[in-house]
């Protein structure tokens, strides 16, 4: 009985990702289509992989299932199952209220589930697996493991806690950046866009770059981190616990100190040792 060869054996993966963007319609700057049943999203990087794998072994949130891993030119890719559904954000003017309600349980489970598990350590910041973590909202950098008074101090670009509390940025950060909290597993993206419905329930919920192990306000605050309606914003309290203070503190770092680790285009490209060493097929 001869062995079977699969199609990613056969074609090369900027053959396939080629193909994929002949045959199907986009799915977004970064994720390709190649198949009726599989996409290919890169380049990424471990922390989404590490999430991913994380989660699906660990909840029973609906993630997509990774078929393999491919690097190419240095990059990471991610080829997955593709999820049948809509972006939220693309469906929600459509949706009666009961409709959005019964999404928004859903995700009110899921995030649940996520700040019960338990983390490597307490007061700690980092990916799934323990290793740097990247988020866009401290700019283009890995940063951690680390503990919750370096990476708050990273998010103010280091300003001196005293100079904080002198009113240099005003109360909120000062009594954020100075508080204690858990550290609870955060998706650190959950937008409309990254939530897939069908049928009225949460079919995946997508895009895990910015996961990770976070104090236990992000994954509020960072809900909040792009613009969404205003009614969008009145569902997120029906899923999330709220830190209104938390809020207007990282409103205030992003309108004052945006992305505080943001290094230059050259730098951003300079791929640390670590990145391909953690991907495992």
């Amino acid at each position: 009985m001869g062995q079977s060869i699969s199609i990613g054996a056969l074609f090369p993966l900027r053959l396939r990702l080629w193909l994929g963007s002949v045959l199907f319609r986009p799915l977004g700057l970064k994720t390709v289509r190649v198949s009726w049943r599989r996409v290919i999203k890169g380049p990424c990087d471990p922390p989404e992989i590490e999430a991913m794998r994380y989660i699906a072994s660990h909840t029973t949130i609906p993630v997509p299932r990774i078929y393999a891993i491919h690097t190419e030119n240095c990059c990471i890719y991610i080829e997955m199952a593709y999820i049948q559904g809509d972006a939220l954000d693309t469906t929600w003017d459509d949706l009666s209220t009961d409709e959005r309600n019964t999404i928004f349980a859903d995700i009110k489970q899921y995030a649940s589930s996520l700040r019960e598990l338990q983390p490597p350590a307490q007061d700690i910041v980092c990916s799934a697996s323990h290793n740097p973590a990247y988020d866009c909202r401290i700019g283009f950098q890995f940063f951690g493991p680390m503990a919750h008074d370096e990476f708050h101090s990273l998010a103010r670009k280091h300003l001196l806690i005293d100079d904080v509390k002198a009113g240099a940025l005003g109360r909120e950060v000062a009594t954020t950046h100075t508080g204690r909290y858990r550290t609870c597993f955060t998706h650190a993206d959950l937008a409309p866009r990254n939530i897939i419905v069908r049928h009225g329930r949460v079919a995946a919920i997508i895009d895990w770059g910015f996961a990770g192990w976070y104090p236990e306000y992000w994954e509020f605050t960072k809900a909040h981190y792009n613009f969404f309606s205003e009614d969008w914003e009145e569902y997120l309290s029906i899923a999330l616990p709220a830190y209104s203070t938390e809020l207007i503190a990282e409103q205030t770092l992003w309108r004052m100190l945006p992305e505080p680790a943001l290094r230059t285009k050259a730098q951003s490209l300079q791929k640390p040792g670590w990145l391909l060493e953690q991907v495992v097929s």
